[in-house]
């Protein structure tokens, strides 16, 4: 997994760069397709759910071609996504 931190737009204060690209190796982590509006010239944005190493829990927008990933905006999980992250987690189905 590459990632391309050219021109990154965000300043992550809470969330390095380490923590962003572990979350996205975190075999729990959980990746949300959102519906595509086929609009011409524009990139699909994905999300993640996932831990890093030092169990930070990041959330992050990005899209990808395959082989490289960018990151457009990430941060720490709120309350919330947590819950969600540890309920999807912890479900046997």
């Amino acid at each position: 997994m590459e990632f391309d931190w050219t021109g990154t737009t965000f300043e992550p204060e809470a969330v390095t760069r380490k923590d962003i690209e572990e979350s996205f190796e975190d075999p729990f982590s959980i990746r949300i397709m959102p519906e595509l509006d086929e609009v011409a010239g524009r990139e699909a944005r994905y999300f993640i759910l996932g831990r890093s190493i030092s169990n930070h829990p990041i959330f992050s927008v990005f899209w990808t071609d395959g082989k490289l990933y960018r990151v457009v905006f990430s941060r720490r999980m709120t309350p919330e996504e947590e819950t969600f992250y540890d309920r999807k987690n912890s479900d046997p189905n």
